[in-house]
């Protein structure tokens, strides 16, 4: 009877222990899973922005022929941020994919910027119709990654601070969970990345 009663105590121990190990993983891999999707709608968003640049430098090279030097390091720009968002999209919350494709986002925002501040001196090309509605589309999808980008970092934080509190960074460590990579601006390029592009038009 003693040996019984001893048994399942330990099988109750044990079934708890289990239970509250699996629902540990499991809360973790939710977590995990909370910030893949959080980077899937930056994702969504920047995919739009590439697909709006290379209209508005068509848009921009009929009025801007003098200018080909800025228009042609907007697209090398647009190529180098669409090379890390490729990078991020392989291994989101990577710290070394996260970072490049801040700089390569920083880069594109400083050449986009500089393209519109020479376009301001065209007037025909701020009096397009196409240019118009394409800088308002550039504007109002800059401001879609921006809370892509909030949306991701807050999940990111949430995901660290479940896997590095005890006993959840017993299991992380076990079960190989990284530290997730929070989406951050260079500080060089916080300024001018944070300001959407200027665009009166």
């Amino acid at each position: 009877m003693g040996i019984t009663l001893i048994l399942l105590v330990f099988l109750v121990v044990a079934v708890a222990v289990i239970a509250a190990g699996v629902g540990i993983y499991n809360g973790l891999v939710r977590s995990r899973n909370a910030y893949r999707n959080a980077f899937a709608q930056i994702d969504v968003q920047l995919q739009r922005r590439f697909d709006l640049i290379p209209n508005v430098v068509e848009t921009a090279k009929a009025y801007m022929s003098h200018e080909r030097q800025t228009l042609e390091a907007v697209i090398a720009a647009r190529s180098a941020a669409q090379s890390g968002l490729a990078a991020a999209k392989a291994a989101p919350g990577d710290a070394a994919a996260m970072a490049q494709l801040a700089a390569s986002q920083g880069q594109l925002n400083g050449v986009l910027g500089r393209l519109m501040a020479v376009a301001e001196a065209y007037p025909e090309l701020k009096a397009n119709q196409n240019m118009l509605q394409l800088s308002e589309e550039l504007g109002s999808t800059e401001n879609k990654v921006a809370f892509a980008r909030q949306a991701y970092n807050d999940a990111v934080m949430a995901y660290n601070n479940r896997r590095e509190t005890f006993p959840a960074n017993v299991f992380a460590g076990m079960f190989h969970f990284p530290t997730a990579a929070l989406l951050d601006i260079p500080l060089e390029k916080r300024e001018q990345v944070r300001e959407a592009p200027r665009v009166q038009f």
